[in-house]
């Protein structure tokens, strides 16, 4: 779980050009009250307290919280955790908001995470937190999960909900909790074949608002941690099915212990977000020598036996599809309270300082540490092929009604907004709203 996976997979985006056709922010961190919201409140307190120690010297608390083994204390800990849960809250802000179609936080789909407790390199489940906050203004969320391993955390998290229906790669479960094993070796023919029949019946009988797909790439061959054979083809046909199924989504990282591989697989479906396919030979950039010796996008599957026999894959996606049959058709809600809005506690001197500023004037340093890149780099003018530079979370009002048009103040809009008119839908043929985040801390 090499935070640099994500310096190499942003630096793949600006030299592929795919940040004309997307909107880049960098996101707050993530606040203890916000990730209490699902974690232990003295789980959190212990991250930012205990300091790197040898094991044998491990204090009880380390013990209680896991923090050890695979997930190790170490500097920096509540920083990290707290600007990946924080991506994924900004982009669970923009799908509530709508001002996106699609939302990418290649930093988080952490999701082994419990409540109290540190699992599989995973601190904080970012997965979970950004369910809650879709939960407040959508009756129903999909969880798909196409990492290599269980996404434990966010089915324990909600195993007593009709509102949040998970598929997971591997591990046992029924009716809301779809799990389909796979055994090792599997290829990706066999993989799609099974993923889009399920994925269609889990759709037309839950209809669910919003989709949060969990986008490992331990389930690429050859990865240092993982036992499937999928290439960068089959994995992206996932991710382009659930595209095309025209429900918001929110896309996320995950595990992915080949850092090369997982840079790949994530600018590859970033260029699927906004509908474009990328040329095989990689551009020159700061991670190149990365990807000798061929330096290319693809990657090639193993000479490994998949030991899925097609009587096997049939075999499990009948029980599967008959499973999913008893799922009740999409569960109704009730009236509840909605909780405080994320994001809305904006500093008042920082949305002046944006206003104010002009092009012949600097912005000030608490306004220029956020920026993904300088402004004289990479980024275009706004409007240019689509892409936008989104210097905080927060943003600009842009009403559907008047395309193009940007409001000259910081409104934010009142939740839960009315259906905006003329929205773009995700399809094949018009390219949707994407939104991704990047830190340059990560």
């Amino acid at each position: 779980m090499k935070p640099r996976r994500i310096g190499m997979t942003h630096d793949l985006v600006m030299n592929y050009g795919l940040y004309r056709d997307i909107a880049v922010y960098r996101p707050r961190r993530a606040t203890l009250e916000e990730m209490a919201r699902f974690h232990a409140k003295d789980y959190l307190e212990s991250m930012k307290t205990l300091c790197p120690i040898p094991e044998d010297m491990l204090s009880e608390k380390a013990t209680r919280y896991n923090l050890h083994g695979d997930c190790p204390i170490f500097a920096g800990m509540n920083t990290f955790s707290s600007i990946s849960a924080g991506g994924t809250l900004g982009c669970a802000y923009m799908l509530n908001t709508k001002q996106a179609d699609i939302a990418i936080n290649w930093a988080g789909g952490l999701h082994h995470a419990k409540k109290a407790e540190a699992s599989g390199f995973c601190y904080i489940n970012d997965v979970v937190l950004g369910i809650l906050e879709l939960l407040k203004y959508h009756e129903r969320v999909l969880y798909v999960d196409i990492d290599c391993h269980h996404g434990d955390g966010v089915e324990e998290a909600f195993y007593a909900t009709d509102r949040v229906l998970t598929h997971i790669g591997v591990g046992e479960g029924t009716l809301f909790a779809v799990n389909v094993p796979f055994r090792s070796g599997i290829n990706d023919d066999a993989y799609v074949g099974v993923f889009e029949p399920v994925i269609t019946h889990v759709v037309r009988r839950f209809q669910p608002d919003v989709v949060v797909l969990q986008c490992g790439a331990d389930s690429l061959a050859g990865d240092r941690l993982g036992g499937l054979n999928l290439t960068l083809k089959g994995h992206g046909q996932c991710v382009e099915f659930i595209r095309k199924l025209n429900i918001p989504l929110l896309m996320l990282g995950g595990g992915g212990y080949t850092v090369r591989n997982v840079a790949r697989c994530w600018a590859n479906e970033t260029a699927i977000a906004v509908g474009k396919q990328l040329p095989n030979h990689l551009p020159p950039g700061l991670y190149y020598e990365h990807y000798a010796p061929n330096y290319q996008l693809q990657i090639s599957p193993l000479d490994i036996r998949n030991n899925n026999t097609d009587e096997y894959l049939n075999d499990v996606t009948a029980r599967v599809l008959e499973n999913i049959e008893s799922i009740e058709i999409a569960p109704s809600v009730p009236i509840h309270a909605v909780e405080e809005d994320l994001f809305l506690a904006f500093n008042d001197t920082d949305a002046c300082d944006l206003e104010m500023a002009t092009a012949d004037q600097r912005l000030p340093v608490h306004e220029t540490d956020r920026m993904v890149e300088h402004p004289a780099e990479f980024y275009n003018d706004i409007g240019d092929n689509g892409g936008q530079y989104m210097p905080y979370m927060p943003v600009f009002e842009v009403p559907d009604s008047s395309p193009g048009h940007v409001s000259p103040h910081l409104n934010f809009p009142t939740l839960p907004p009315a259906e905006p008119t003329g929205r773009k839908c995700i399809t094949a043929e018009a390219s949707p709203k994407v939104y991704a985040t990047s830190s340059k801390e990560l």
